[in-house]
């Protein structure tokens, strides 16, 4: 999304690679889930590699749902979710650490003259009262609804949010962030929703009700569209020795400078 992004965290990885973490013998951390999180999980990953010789660290893009059910069953160290557990996840013994906040950018093709939406707009859009971009100020032309798919975190923090779960008219539900961003940026009539620390200039990112989204906005709660990275463990089990090093650093002061450069905002 920013110009000079890898500039900065190359700059950003000198300056914490002997600080916080130690140095850890071998060993490694798995991550599985939310592909939302790529950008600031391999940040962080990556990081955390420079100052501990010798550990292996990965990250499974799945989606936050399939990374909760790999964090239950110990298939991973950590799992990564887009959303907030819920109620019965949390009974099943899962716990959340909020990570950060990412802001749910709705978006369009750029040539589109479309620059902001109204939240009821928005829901009349994906829930199929609102089909022409003449209606909301834009061409005349069908809207193409483009989501995630069941089970993505984005999706849960975007319908509900827009009050339209289980209401949405999708033409296309695709399976990560990446997939999303394609889809619209190859549809002057598309509109689609994609975490912001992902969004690039092959597409428009909208204003909300006036509000631009941005760290900024998301960070004074100006933007409404928004939800949390979440860390996902184990209730009463311990992770290993690395795994908790690792958990212990993205989750500390030092790690802020990072998470900020990835485009979300870490939590104080």
């Amino acid at each position: 999304m920013k110009k000079g992004f890898a500039v900065v965290v190359a700059s950003l990885l000198m300056m914490v690679s002997l600080a916080g973490c130690g140095y850890a013998e071998g060993g490694s951390v798995s991550t599985d889930g939310s592909t939302s999180m790529e950008k600031v999980i391999g940040v962080l990953g990556e990081s955390f590699m420079e100052a501990n010789a010798d550990v292996n660290f990965t990250y499974n893009p799945t989606g936050s749902s399939a990374g909760i059910t790999a964090a239950l069953e110990g298939t991973c160290d950590i799992g990564l979710s887009s959303r907030y557990l819920k109620e019965e996840e949390k009974e099943q013994g899962l716990l959340e650490t909020i990570l950060a906040y990412d802001g749910i950018a709705i978006i369009v093709h750029p040539d589109n003259p479309v620059a902001d939406l109204t939240m009821e707009q928005i829901a009349g859009i994906y829930t199929g009262t609102i089909t022409n971009w003449s209606e909301v100020g834009g061409n005349d032309g069908e809207i193409v609804c483009i989501g995630r798919e069941a089970g993505s975190g984005t999706r849960d923090g975007f319908e509900t949010i827009t009050g339209t779960e289980d209401a949405c008219q999708y033409r296309q539900e695709l399976t990560s962030t990446g997939a999303v961003i394609t889809a619209v940026a190859s549809n002057p009539n598309a509109i689609g929703y994609a975490s912001l620390a992902s969004v690039k200039e092959t597409v428009k990112a909208l204003s909300v009700g006036g509000v631009v989204p941005s760290e900024e906005t998301v960070r004074d709660g100006s933007y409404a569209i928004q939800r949390p990275f979440v860390l996902v463990t184990r209730e009463g089990v311990a992770l290993s020795e690395t795994a908790q090093r690792f958990f212990d650093y993205v989750t500390s002061a030092e790690a802020h400078e990072l998470i900020a450069a990835a485009g979300v905002v870490p939590v104080q």
